[in-house]
């Protein structure tokens, strides 16, 4: 048995009303999560009652719904008892008491009647209607007053007691009780511009609240009173609440000292108030002082104002002064290396009082983290360049901005970054001058970029005045771009505004990540983002439109086409080369969505968008693809991206960069040619770990620094290790090929002699570079080597 007493529990109960009361106007958000908690489909504005057959299996429901209409019933009595008297002092009129009283009485009977569920309503509100019309037609005035108060309360505890939700159960009964009670209507304005303020508020947001009710204000003032349309519309402002509320955080702002805000943010009103209309001043300031104080603190009262009140303005606005504050407190290179993480738990996308701008700083930060993470002095000083270029690039689109306050806030931390990072890297080459170390400049691994690779990238000339060529013909062809994985096919694709007339522009889209789309809607928008990137990262610079996303999201791909036609109009007399990298994931595509309507696009843009030139790079021919491929790609020109000549290879290995040191013996440069055969990956994997190997040997002193030379005895030293480093690349072509290809390598290898029933298979290898024309060797010894490793480990 319990231990407590009737009296406690009453209590208790009282005290679990009165807090369900102030969650109603003062937490609506606490309020809708506590529901949640209760029943996954309870709202606000649901009556409980609804839900009577849950009763039994679910208590709390069953509590609340108990609670609800005593809410209904008792609080308009007890509010009127308590308003009446002030509003009668204040005003100077009287009140009427008699009908009031009567009115909540019937009220009263109204809530009681119902509570026997929605069968008894209608009968209950057809019989109040009939007593009131007997009343008007037969009695004297005084008992028509009592029986018309009573009648009329009934029809509207019955009507809008729990049915419109407690929030506006409340106020009816408390408006009506009120509002029969004086001549005018300003109590019914203040109650239900309350109610008003709440449910709109919280149902749908809080501007169209707000208009709903200034709308219902002024209506109400124009047929019924002037006092009651403005007491209406202070109601939905919820006036009354916010100049306490103004006065307390003055209060707090004003006594409180730059040290001391961090303690103050458990008291701003939106901490008892998470409906707050009109805007209260300096809570932002307040926000960014505390979070030099404490972070944790400034983050999670950010945190509550944008998840459990309404004032999202008000913590962008905070968010914006503390990365202003962070932005502009970096000293050192450390400093802006660090800025990423100090500011990841900033919503993403950030709020839009940031703009575009805090992203570019992050993108930044992150670069600058790259450049510091650099194994040399020199690779560092190389990568600096992508943040210093953004920096820049950042600096001069401030200044054009018409956006004074982001100027003024960003513009000075750009101009300070630049300090910063260009000092840097200053020192940087100074140190990479000074080093005994070789010069690390070789990049294994991912597409060479323009910005950073700068003129590593060796050859493929024929391939660009092809590409260039073609594109400017009268009846340009769609144009494959077709090679063996890491040929150099996405760095020449990178490298193509560089080598070709400025009347074509190129723009390359990525669609191994466009392919990630499982809808329609969703390529068309990361082919349109991607192209619009693209354009921007042009040496040039052009700034294209964004599409229609309401056309976008209805009909994707014509919307697109159409976007492509307004970019054409707004760059006359220049002709658009569309390369898409990665082809084959369109395929993937075309699966998911069970859909050939990017196939569609494709054809439609070649047939009616001349200007438009789409460029195809994959690692397969259209022959190895889909028989419905042929329907969409015709008129298709092959270009082969195949291994360097042996010239481009041999500058590659010696002059990767400019000025870079002689440290190859002739028959070292002789032996990764061999090994490799100029496969351009392979030739730049294999020279960066001879230099590897030779810095080691200088940091020990086995070597010295000013003459060493690497010898053939060095390259075939380190290949152990390359074929460890190249495993995915190696792993890749050997999983890439079919059964009955893998058996004919594993013949090879073992020293089998092809015969004439080989020969499909010699041909189908030779052109993927993997056998020589007579079917006995192959043409990359390195991939040799790791076949026979592989094959020895099975």
């Amino acid at each position: 048995m319990s231990n407590t007493s009737p009296a406690s529990n009453f209590w208790t109960y009282v005290a679990e009303c009165v807090r369900l009361l102030y969650w109603i106007y003062f937490k609506p958000f606490t309020f809708e999560r506590w529901l949640r908690d209760i029943h996954p489909e309870l709202k606000p504005r649901d009556n409980p009652f609804n839900k009577r057959a849950e009763f039994r299996t679910n208590p709390r429901l069953r509590r609340y719904a108990r609670q609800v209409w005593w809410l209904t019933a008792v609080v308009p009595m007890f509010a009127v008892l308590l308003v009446a008297p002030i509003y009668a002092l204040v005003s100077g009129e009287s009140f009427n008491w008699l009908i009031s009283c009567v009115f909540l009485a019937g009220w009263f009977i109204g809530r009681v009647v119902d509570r026997g569920g929605n069968k008894n309503r209608l009968v209950i509100f057809l019989i109040a209607v009939l007593s009131m019309f007997l009343a008007y037609q037969f009695l004297s005035n005084v008992v028509f007053g009592v029986a018309f108060g009573v009648a009329f309360g009934v029809t509207i505890g019955v009507t809008f007691g729990v049915t419109i939700g407690v929030t506006f159960g409340v106020a009816f009964g408390v408006a009506f009780g009120m509002a029969i009670g004086v001549a005018g209507g300003v109590a019914f304005g203040v109650a239900f511009g309350v109610a008003i303020g709440v449910v709109r508020g919280i149902g749908v947001n809080v501007m169209p609240g707000v208009a709903f009710g200034v709308a219902g204000g002024v209506a109400f003032g124009v047929v019924g009173s002037v006092a009651g349309g403005v007491a209406w519309i202070l109601g939905v402002l919820r006036v009354y609440f916010w100049l306490p509320e103004l006065l307390w955080i003055l209060t707090l702002f004003l006594l409180s000292r730059n040290g001391k805000r961090v303690n103050c943010l458990r008291y701003l009103p939106p901490r008892f108030d998470e409906l707050i209309i009109l805007p209260l001043p300096f809570m932002d300031v307040m926000i960014v002082e505390a979070y030099r104080k404490n972070p944790m603190a400034a983050r999670e009262t950010i945190n509550y104002l944008i998840t459990s009140t309404n004032q999202q303005r008000v913590a962008a606005q905070a968010i914006s002064g503390i990365a202003v504050d962070i932005l502009n407190c970096c000293q050192r290179l450390s400093d802006i290396a660090e800025i990423a993480n100090q500011l990841a738990w900033i919503p993403s996308p950030p709020p839009k009082e940031l703009g575009a701008v805090l992203p570019q700083f992050l993108e930044i930060s992150q670069d600058v983290r790259a450049s510091d993470e650099a194994t040399s002095p020199y690779r560092k000083y190389e990568l600096l360049n992508i943040p210093i270029n953004a920096l820049r690039q950042l600096g001069q689109s401030l200044a054009l901005t018409k956006d004074a306050r982001v100027a003024v806030s960003f513009g000075n931390t750009a101009q300070s970054w630049l300090t910063i990072l260009e000092t840097a890297q200053r020192t940087l080459k100074e140190q990479a001058q000074q080093s005994k170390e070789i010069r690390q400049v070789y990049i294994a691994g991912n597409s060479l970029d323009p910005e950073t690779a700068k003129n590593r990238f060796k050859g493929r000339i024929d391939i660009f005045r092809e590409i260039e060529s073609l594109t400017l013909s009268e009846q340009p062809p769609v144009l494959l771009l077709y090679g063996g994985r890491r040929t150099g096919k996405t760095s020449a694709l990178k490298y193509l505004p560089y080598r070709i007339g400025s009347d074509i522009i190129p723009l390359l889209v990525d669609l191994q990540g466009a392919a990630s789309a499982t809808t329609l809607k969703g390529l068309a928008e990361n082919l349109a983002k991607q192209i619009i990137e693209a354009a921007r990262q042009l040496a040039r610079k052009i700034y294209f439109p964004k599409p229609d996303a309401n056309r976008l999201a209805e009909d994707p791909f014509p919307a697109l086409q159409n976007w492509l036609t307004e970019i054409e109009r707004g760059n006359p007399g220049r002709r658009f080369l569309l390369c898409l990298d990665e082809y084959e994931r369109l395929g993937e595509v075309v699966e998911a969505t069970s859909s050939r309507a990017p196939l569609n696009f494709i054809r439609n843009l070649l047939q009616h968008q001349r200007k438009w030139i789409l460029l195809f790079s994959g690692s397969q021919e259209l022959s190895e693809l889909d028989d419905y491929w042929s329907d969409y790609l015709i008129n298709t020109r092959a270009l082969r991206m195949t291994y360097l000549h042996e010239s481009e290879a041999r500058d590659l290995i010696r002059q990767p960069v400019d000025n870079f040191s002689n440290i190859y013996e002739p028959t070292a440069v002789d032996e990764i040619i061999q090994l490799t055969r100029c496969q351009p990956y392979l030739v730049q994997l294999v020279c960066y770990e001879v230099v590897e190997l030779l810095n080691r040997d200088i940091r020990r002193n086995r070597r010295e620094a000013d003459t060493a030379k690497a010898t053939a005895q060095d390259v075939q030293e380190v290949i152990p290790v390359v074929l460890e480093r190249g495993d995915q690349y190696f792993r890749e072509l050997w999983k890439s090929l079919a059964d009955s290809d893998r058996s004919f390598l594993r013949r090879i290898i073992y020293g089998e002699t092809p015969t004439q029933q080989d020969k499909g298979v010699i041909r189908k290898l030779t052109r993927k570079e993997i056998l020589t024309p007579e079917g006995n060797a192959f043409q990359v010894p390195l991939v040799q080597k790791y076949i026979e490793q592989l094959l020895e480990e099975e």
